[in-house]
C-alpha cells in the first residue's frame, strides 16, 4: 500500500457543534435521526470537582488489517491498496451483521440498502487527497485529513508508526497523543469516552 489517508482530531479545538456530523449525514444522503457515519463523542477526565470535558469526531478508523473484511462472507468490504481507504460495495452487502461484531470500534450501521460507513467522501465524489465534507464543515479546524505520516508528524513530530491506539474499545489503557494503527490522530492526555453514559478506556489497536 503506497499511501494511508486519515483524520487528525484536535480536542482542544473541537466545540462539540455537531457541523461535521452534520455535514456527512447532508452529503452522504443519510436521514437525519437515523444512522451515522461520524459522531461526536464526549470525553471527560479528573474527579469532581476538578472535571474536564473534551469532545473528539470519531468515524470508521480505516484500518491497516480490517476485521470487518476478514469476516465478510459476501466480499462487500475492502481496502484500497492506492489510499488505505476502506469501502463497502453495497450490491453485494447481505446484512449478515458480522462486520459489525468483528469490529472492535462499532463502527458498521445498517440501513435497508446496506451496511453503512465513512469511506472519506469518496462515494460523494471527493477524490482522496482533496478534503472530505466533514472537514470542510469544521468552523474551528479540529478535523483535518490527509496522508498518515504527514498526520503523525503534526503531532510532537511522531511517525504514524510510533504512535498507537485509539478510543471505543475496552482494553489496555494509552496515554498520551495516540493514533490508530490506520487513520485517527487525537491530542488527549488520557481518554475515556462517555458514550450513553458508559465510560469506555482508550485502546491499542495496532493491527486491528
Amino acid at each position: 500500500m503506497s499511501k494511508q489517508y486519515g483524520f487528525y482530531v484536535d480536542t482542544d479545538k473541537c466545540i462539540k457543534c455537531w457541523a461535521c456530523e452534520i455535514a456527512c449525514k447532508q452529503w452522504n444522503g443519510i436521514q437525519a435521526g437515523t444512522v451515522a457515519r461520524r459522531k461526536v463523542h464526549e470525553v471527560t477526565t479528573g474527579t469532581f470537582p476538578n472535571v474536564t470535558r473534551k469532545f473528539i469526531s470519531l468515524s470508521c478508523m480505516h484500518c491497516a488489517n480490517p476485521a470487518c473484511a476478514s469476516v465478510c462472507p459476501a466480499g462487500a468490504i475492502t481496502k484500497r491498496s492506492e489510499d488505505g481507504i476502506v469501502v463497502v460495495d453495497k450490491n453485494k452487502c447481505i446484512g449478515c451483521h458480522y462486520c459489525f461484531m468483528a469490529c472492535p470500534f462499532g463502527v458498521p450501521q445498517y440501513t435497508d440498502e446496506g451496511m453503512e460507513k465513512c469511506d472519506c467522501c469518496i462515494g460523494n465524489g471527493v477524490t482522496p487527497g482533496d478534503t472530505p465534507h466533514c472537514v470542510m464543515s469544521c468552523p474551528t479546524q479540529a478535523l483535518q485529513f490527509g496522508e498518515l505520516a504527514e498526520l503523525g508528524d503534526a503531532v510532537s513530530q511522531m511517525t504514524a508508526a510510533e504512535i498507537v491506539g485509539t478510543p471505543l474499545a475496552s482494553a489496555n489503557a494509552t496515554a498520551g497523543p495516540t493514533v490508530t494503527a490506520a487513520t485517527v490522530v487525537m491530542t488527549p492526555d488520557e481518554l475515556a469516552i462517555d458514550d450513553g453514559g458508559e465510560k469506555v478506556a482508550a485502546v491499542n489497536s495496532n493491527g486491528c
